[in-house]
């Protein structure tokens, strides 16, 4: 079966128009009740489109809705899930043909709204690398958690595919750190924790960089490779006030370092990614 999209034009003498008319009560003409009757509805078979991509599955007014199957000709790409009003919308998995084994991968399996991945679910990078968690607008946004390739894992929040928020990474060699976490990177307060040494260090970090902070010995004696000499104690005056003091000041440059950040960031032009399948 070829499906033909045939399009008379939108004006107030269009078969589609005048159909909608008798919808409201208005006189129906003959090419309007022909126009109504040719609408798919229901279930399908293979429905091709002029460009070869097949769909399989369910329909209400023309569009794909309910459970079906698409298949884009040119890419190989296969979904196969809910859909509303023509797009993908529900739970869905999405597959891609990999040009050099000819062999299907699936990329991505989860919620989805408005033809964007969008809620939970998992999607799957070609380097082996995994992210599992919430998504916005085919964003990594909300709580997730991403396995790289080198073996570390990050556990936390996410904005607009960035880490953001209060998130936790483990590293391969036992190493973690726990705080929070800015555009990607460390900003803020945090612990790291020196699993290998026996050591932690609390304290504000810049764009990944500890900057203030005080470094102490922690589960030295289970460490594995621990210093030579543990960390010697200081005695200083208003040791607490001075360090409070020194933290304050970072987080305030921090912040107004954000906020001009911020600032500039709104005047660039906004662009909206298109959707995405082929």
């Amino acid at each position: 079966m070829l499906l033909m999209q045939v399009y008379f034009g939108s004006g107030p003498q269009s078969p589609l128009a005048m159909a909608e008319d008798d919808r409201s009560g208005k006189k129906q003409t003959h090419a309007a009740k022909l126009l109504l009757k040719s609408q798919i509805n229901g279930l399908r078979g293979a429905v091709f489109s002029a460009d070869g991509d097949e769909y399989t599955g369910e329909w209400l007014n023309n569009k794909k809705h309910g459970r079906g199957t698409q298949v884009w000709k040119k890419s190989g790409s296969i979904y196969n899930g809910q859909w509303k009003e023509g797009k993908p919308d529900g739970y869905g998995t999405y597959t891609v043909l990999v040009p050099e084994t000819k062999e299907y991968t699936r990329k991505y399996c989860g919620q989805w709204k408005m033809g964007k991945k969008h809620g939970f679910g998992m999607y799957f990078y070609s380097n082996c690398e995994v992210y599992e968690g919430d998504w916005g607008k085919n964003q990594r946004s909300g709580w997730g958690r991403m396995y790289y390739e080198c073996g570390d894992i990050y556990e936390g929040e996410w904005v607009n595919d960035k880490k953001e928020g209060q998130g936790i990474i483990r590293y391969t060699n036992g190493n973690w750190f726990d705080g929070a976490w800015r555009d990607g990177d460390k900003n803020g307060n945090g612990k790291f924790f020196y699993s290998d040494k026996g050591q932690i260090y609390e304290g504000i970090w810049v764009d990944g960089v500890a900057r203030c902070g005080a470094l102490s010995d922690f589960g030295r004696d289970e460490a594995p490779t621990p210093t030579q000499y543990p960390i010697p104690k200081l005695w200083l005056d208003n040791m607490d006030e001075i360090l409070r003091e020194a933290k304050t000041n970072v987080l305030v440059r921090l912040e107004e370092k954000w906020k001009a950040h911020k600032k500039q960031k709104s005047r660039w032009p906004t662009v909206t990614e298109g959707d995405r399948y082929k």
